[in-house]
């Protein structure tokens, strides 16, 4: 995984992290003009009152405070990835995003020294009781970055050791490229992530049933039109390349007959008059290649329906750094059907 990956996880739970953090009170002592809390009357009286110092009144007192170590440790760590993401910038636009997200992190830290974290204070952090989820990914991330381990690729954090399963990594990319689709042509975009999906299933009576609510992915919509996705790392779409329906394993065939019925539900939560239900793959940067070149990167089906023109878009997604391309058959796609009257069955 190239190295703006590991930056772009630890920035966003550092995010999470600073928006989760309570001021705790902290033990100070300081001289004050007014007596407070607990006064060292002794000193008061020996080295204050002799050298005509009446107002600095030595006290102790517990104050409500930001936890200063904790701070520094997360300044330290943001800074660590603004640096590695300074050397990445020809990765891509999303890298460019990434700094402005560290920057705006920096600025919102600004006063507070960068220091790591002594041995053992992330130990001490993690074991406060009833520690909220931001807080302790937040820890995980701050040690993944203190850790320090794999120096020697292209940048200082390449080879820290993380984990994070393909199929979220999948929907993750999925999610970005319908993103930009969705700024490039004027959509509105919805995250299952998010919860902005989620659709409840009411079962008569409620105490019965079996799943409770359908979640798409992605919703993208257009005035007239709806598109919905589901990102599936699975190898279906390269399988249907090689070899024709009636010659795939009954497995796969059941399998992809489970995708396509999953999407055939999600089409009913869409608002507008048109519906594309799209299940989105994975595939070989060559295949990709070869499919573009012979106009087959969306593949498409037309379902007969009563209520609204309702169709099936296959497409395949390869995870590669320079993505800007993947983008055009499916711009295209979807400007062409934005040309259309609403209401106008699909070409």
């Amino acid at each position: 995984m190239p190295p703006w990956v590991l930056s772009s996880m630890v920035l966003v739970r550092m995010k999470a992290l600073l928006q989760s953090l309570a001021r705790r009170f902290e033990t100070a002592t300081e001289d004050l003009a007014a007596p407070r809390g607990q006064v060292d009357w002794t000193a008061y009286s020996r080295a204050r009152i002799p050298f005509g110092r009446l107002t600095s009144i030595p006290c102790t007192f517990p104050e409500l405070r930001d936890d200063r170590h904790l701070l520094s440790a997360i300044r330290y760590t943001v800074e660590r990835h603004a640096r590695s993401l300074a050397g990445q910038r020809m990765r891509g636009g999303f890298v460019g995003t990434l700094i402005a997200l560290a920057e705006d992190l920096l600025a919102a830290l600004r006063g507070v020294s960068a220091v790591a974290p002594a041995p053992g204070m992330l130990q001490t952090w993690s074991r406060r009781p009833l520690l909220p989820l931001p807080f302790r990914e937040g820890l995980q991330a701050i040690d993944w970055t203190v850790e320090d381990r794999g120096l020697a690729g292209l940048s200082e954090l390449e080879g820290i050791p993380w984990v994070l399963p393909m199929d979220r990594f999948f929907e993750a990319w999925v999610e970005t490229q319908f993103a930009a689709l969705a700024r490039r042509t004027g959509g509105r975009l919805r995250s299952g992530r998010k919860n902005e999906t989620v659709a409840a299933l009411h079962w008569q009576p409620g105490s019965l049933g079996s799943q409770r609510t359908l979640v798409p992915d992605l919703i993208l919509e257009w005035p007239g039109l709806t598109l919905i996705v589901d990102a599936k790392y699975k190898r279906h779409f390269e399988d249907l390349q090689e070899s024709h329906w009636r010659y795939t394993a009954t497995t796969l065939q059941e399998a992809h007959r489970h995708d396509l019925l999953q999407m055939l539900a999600y089409a009913n939560l869409a608002r507008e008059n048109r519906v594309i239900s799209c299940l989105a793959y994975p595939c070989a940067r060559p295949l990709w290649e070869d499919l573009s070149r012979r106009g087959r990167i969306v593949q498409t089906a037309e379902i007969p329906s009563a209520a609204r023109p309702l169709s099936v878009w296959l497409t395949a997604m390869p995870m590669v750094e320079e993505a800007a391309e993947l983008l055009a058959p499916l711009e295209s796609q979807v400007l062409s059907l934005l040309r259309e009257p609403h209401g106008a069955p699909y070409s």
